[in-house]
């Protein structure tokens, strides 16, 4: 009985001490900067950081709403406002360093942009989620197009190896010049392709099963039994540092890990009560050697979620709806610079970027 007490009390230290050990943040309020030139961001749909831990943005001009674009009508109706370019850079310090993106020649600009990543050459990935958007397109730092891969109009569906379904985020692995889609809106898989050629390489779907399937779902529902497909949208995909794969089922609240070749290896379920929209939106590892943690951005409880990254326990949560500085709107995505400072993005009426550095 003794030793029974004991393990117990051991057991209950460790869950302690690791919640403790958990970092914690507190938002910077004035980042980022004023934007210049009378700019204004709409949905914010993605952010990243570059490894010089350059912070870059993908935003929705097209979601302004009228009172907040005044300044572009002949003659003008306000002082304020008109769209910033869709992409920006900032540095740490929330000056903007860059800004450029939309419609151009030789490429097909997303509807409905969403989703970015750099990669070890500083290169930017961006995607879309519109019916329409079945296309990834990749630009030097200064916004030169590079590469496009599929193209919009229908989607190929889940088994396709050419074409998209409204993909929602992207990673690369730039040891194996690899491309992980989130695949997506419409499909229900992670698709991998080469990326200097563009070349199919491999995908899987929910569990690591291979074809996955198309057919229509019903809706999740927590006291059912786990789904053995991606919901909608796979929202993301995530690398580690020892090659596991992390991807975001969203609206089923939960993370599936699996290796490189899409073998499954576990499964965290996350806040499974939750059902509008489900509860995993995005998801970063902590920068520390083993990357113990996995923070995780909450859009629909409005949270940032800490679970161990080995047995996907809850450590902490924090945050909550709002419109004031910590609080959020919908936080759509996460990421994470070398220092260990947060940054978020929220779309729908939240339209903007925080930054949240370590406690």
């Amino acid at each position: 009985m003794k030793l029974l007490s004991a393990c117990l009390g051991v057991a209950l230290w460790s869950v302690a001490a690791a919640a403790q050990d958990a970092p914690r943040f507190q938002v910077e309020p004035f980042w980022p900067k004023p934007l210049p030139e009378n700019w204004i961001l709409g949905q914010v749909s993605g952010i990243a950081v570059a490894p010089d831990d350059t912070i870059w943005i993908v935003h929705r001009p097209a979601t302004l709403v009228d009172d907040e674009k005044g300044a572009t009508l002949n003659p003008p109706a306000t002082k304020c406002c008109k769209a910033a370019p869709p992409v920006l850079a900032f540095d740490a310090d929330g000056n903007l360093k860059r800004s450029w993106g939309g419609p151009g020649e030789g490429y097909d600009w997303p509807k409905s942009e969403h989703g970015i990543h750099v990669d070890r050459e500083g290169n930017v990935w961006l995607a879309g989620n519109s019916r329409e958007d079945h296309q990834i397109l990749k630009f030097s730092p200064d916004g030169k197009f590079l590469q496009q891969l599929g193209k919009p109009g229908a989607p190929g569906g889940s088994n396709s190896t050419t074409q998209l379904g409204s993909p929602a985020h992207m990673i690369t692995d730039d040891a194996a010049n690899e491309l992980y889609v989130a695949d997506g809106y419409q499909n229900r898989r992670i698709i991998v392709f080469d990326t200097k050629s563009g070349a199919y390489k491999r995908h899987w779907g929910a569990y690591g099963k291979a074809p996955p399937p198309d057919d229509k779902l019903p809706p999740y529902r927590p006291d059912a039994a786990p789904s053995q497909s991606f919901g909608n949208p796979v929202h993301c995909v995530r690398l580690a540092n020892d090659g596991l794969v992390y991807v975001c089922d969203r609206a089923n609240d939960r993370i599936q890990v699996f290796r490189k070749d899409g073998t499954f290896v576990k499964e965290f379920p996350v806040e499974p009560a939750t059902l509008q929209n489900g509860s995993v939106w995005d998801l970063v590892l902590s920068t520390d050697p083993g990357q113990r943690f996995i923070f995780i951005a909450d859009g629909a409880n409005g949270q940032i979620h800490t679970i161990g990254r080995e047995d996907g326990k809850l450590l902490s949560q924090w945050g909550r709806h709002g419109r004031q500085a910590g609080q959020f709107k919908w936080v759509h995505n996460i990421a994470i610079d070398q220092r260990g400072n947060l940054y978020t993005a929220e779309v729908g009426f939240g339209r903007r970027a925080q930054k949240f550095r370590p406690m």
